[in-house]
């Protein structure tokens, strides 16, 4: 199933969950300039993963920023949270009024080009909100994003418009695992923004 050019908020998902797809919610200018924003003041590192005793390094680089200087651990690594800067909480306080939602916490993910991806997974650590929202706000390269259900394998493709925002809670995370899949066909980097609720 793909779903193009929705303008109305519109759950994504038919069974077991909620992914609200709002649309796009930055002017064109927003989009410019917290890309060049983020693109220049984030602190990026490598992303570290241990798989099967082995420490994996990413080619994509990530971020984690919060309202306090909380840890956060998923794929057995531990990162300790920077404090949020002045554009993210701009940002967080639009997706907050966009989506009705509240969040403390924000992992970013640059992706250099479509070569770089994200397999199938759920994003279930026991320190986020449990079945708490999740609010992926995308910027710079626009590109396709899948879900697929954990039992009857029914797959959701998603085309992730510049400046738009899909907001994963309720079951989502139980129910479906999602992806970025690479692609040859994007060749410039993708900004990802993933507000989330970690309980303190």
């Amino acid at each position: 199933m793909d779903l193009f050019s929705i303008t109305q908020v519109q759950n994504l998902l038919p069974f077991d969950g909620v992914a609200n797809y709002h649309g796009i919610v930055l002017t064109k200018d927003q989009c410019n300039f917290y890309y060049q924003k983020l693109l220049d003041n984030i602190t990026w590192e490598n992303d570290k993963a241990i798989i099967f005793g082995k420490t994996i390094i990413t080619k994509r680089k990530v971020a984690w920023y919060g309202v306090s200087e909380f840890a956060y651990t998923y794929s057995k690594i531990t990162k300790t949270a920077r404090l949020f800067t002045e554009e993210l909480r701009q940002l967080k306080a639009i997706v907050e009024k966009e989506s009705g939602e509240t969040y403390n916490s924000c992992l970013l993910n640059l992706y250099h080009s479509g070569d770089e991806g994200m397999a199938y997974h759920s994003d279930g650590e026991k320190m986020l909100k449990k079945d708490g929202a999740i609010a992926s706000l995308s910027l710079g390269a626009e590109r396709k994003f899948s879900f697929k259900h954990k039992q009857t394998k029914q797959r959701i493709d998603i085309f992730l418009e510049r400046g738009s925002l899909l907001v994963m809670k309720d079951k989502t995370q139980t129910n479906w695992l999602h992806r970025l899949p690479p692609t040859k066909k994007v060749q410039v980097p993708r900004i990802n923004l993933t507000f989330r609720t970690i309980e303190l």
